[in-house]
């Protein structure tokens, strides 16, 4: 059961990075026209990342 819990903590601090640091990611990877839409497809991504670390922490 710890273990589970530490792999739900791990996946929510990756959603979390993906949010905080989406805008510095786009930057690297898309051009100029793509980055607004690249950056809210990373914060949906990390949310939703950090959502399901959040339910295997509440499932264990």
């Amino acid at each position: 059961m710890e273990l589970m819990t530490v792999i739900g903590t791990i996946i929510i601090m990756l959603g979390i990075i993906l949010i905080y640091d989406a805008r510095q990611i786009t930057k690297k990877i898309f051009s100029f026209s793509d980055q607004n839409v690249a950056t809210f497809g990373l914060k949906v991504f990390g949310f939703v990342i950090s959502i399901i670390g959040g339910f295997i922490i509440l499932l264990s």
